[in-house]
């Protein structure tokens, strides 16, 4: 018996070790799991985006945001505004903002976009880029404000010289604000619209609302005195010739080289390129402008390379000392001169305060003038260099 119960024993131990060891060869099996199963639901596809929003997008990336931002918040460049100010879509309606795309505001760095004036959008693609502002500010519609009553110039000149000309100048005078005495923004701007701006302001930017300061008879006397400044006429189709595009490159080739001064061996003043022209110095001036701006009027001899077609700089030599201005003083123009040099020209050059201060000083100037709205219409103040001419270099627009 004693041996028969070691041996039952034994065998049990053994069974035990059996199990153990096929218990062990199967530890890193998953466990089973009987219950059902839920399927897991398909990642629904994200949301087509409006095509014409989309589209808009494109095109304001291109030609707008140079000077409006990335985000149409404004101020990338001088003067320009914001395009997505909650109260400026409630009411700029359609037509006013796709109007003021294709006319532009004359006399100022607001060229006409539209192909009737030279520019280079359709108006399918004027019509997606107010789709994309509207988009982008969360105002789809217009709200049609009302008129205000009618006031009385007399009283309102005294309101508008103590509480808005600091901003927004006068038919005289411009200063860093939208330029109120624009005859193309007077020809589209409602008095609706002008009101609504004036109580609501302009959340996000330096314009203040003005609700809490001004009644609705005094809203009224400015309106009334901003009316009396100038009779709105639109601009007119240019009948001069056409953009350069296949002329000479190089103006003067046979003279001399010029030797210019320049402001951070970046900027040169206006009145050593007007020499320059004078004594027929060899070199080439860059319009970076779009080609409606450069059929109104450019510098005698320059070429159009707008700040978007950069392929163009293709036929610029880079043995030839480059002169690219533009109207804002400084962007579209820094643009161009940051790509010459990236293709490796030696001496290229900003025209210091643009064609606006070129055409103040009376310097030569060539172009059909036909929309010479901007005759009369006066020259924005002296560029800030110090607050905005870092951001030329770099390639930081």
């Amino acid at each position: 018996m004693l041996c028969t119960r070691g041996n039952a024993a034994l065998l049990a131990a053994a069974c035990l070790t059996a199990l153990a060891a096929c218990g062990g060869a199967r530890s890193d099996a998953p466990p089973r799991d009987d219950s059902p199963v839920a399927p897991t639901p398909p990642t629904p596809p994200p949301a087509p985006a409006d095509p014409q929003v989309a589209a808009g997008a494109e095109v304001y990336t291109k030609y707008c945001a140079l000077c409006h931002g990335p985000e149409a918040k404004g101020y990338a460049a001088d003067n320009a505004p914001s395009l997505v100010s909650r109260t400026f879509l409630e009411s700029a309606d359609d037509t006013f903002i796709a109007r003021s795309i294709e006319l532009g505001r004359p006399g100022t760095a607001m060229a006409p976009y539209g192909r009737d004036l030279n520019g280079p959008l359709t108006q399918r693609e004027i019509e997606s880029v107010v789709a994309f502002l509207r988009d982008k500010g969360g105002v789809k519609t217009a709200i049609a404000p009302p008129a205000p009553p009618a006031g009385d110039a007399a009283r309102g000149k005294q309101l508008y010289v103590t509480m808005c000309q600091t901003c927004h100048g006068d038919p005289s005078t411009r200063s860093t604000g939208v330029h109120l005495a624009n005859p193309t923004f007077l020809a589209l701007a409602s008095d609706g619209f002008l009101r609504h701006a004036i109580v609501f302001g302009r959340p996000g930017t330096p314009m203040e609302a003005f609700a809490s300061r001004l009644d609705g008879n005094q809203v009224a006397d400015v309106i009334a005195y901003m009316r009396s400044w100038s009779l709105p006429a639109e601009p007119t189709k240019p009948t001069g010739p056409a953009p350069v595009k296949d002329g000479p490159v190089v103006i003067n080739p046979k003279g001399k080289s010029p030797t210019f001064t320049a402001r951070d061996r970046r900027f040169v003043p206006s009145v050593q390129v007007k020499d320059a022209l004078a004594k027929k110095q060899k070199l080439v001036i860059i319009d970076a402008r779009p080609e409606s701006d450069f059929v109104r009027e450019h510098i005698p001899g320059s070429i159009s390379v707008p700040h978007y077609e950069l392929a163009k700089l293709d036929r610029v030599p880079k043995d030839v000392v480059v002169v690219a201005y533009c109207a804002c003083p400084h962007h579209a123009s820094g643009v161009v001169v940051d790509e010459l040099l990236r293709r490796g020209h030696k001496q290229a050059y900003v025209l210091d305060e643009g064609i606006l201060f070129w055409r103040k000083q009376g310097y030569p100037i060539a172009g059909s003038g036909a929309a010479s709205g901007a005759a009369g219409i006066p020259t924005p103040p002296p560029h800030d260099h110090a607050h905005h001419d870092h951001a030329h270099h770099g390639h930081a627009h």
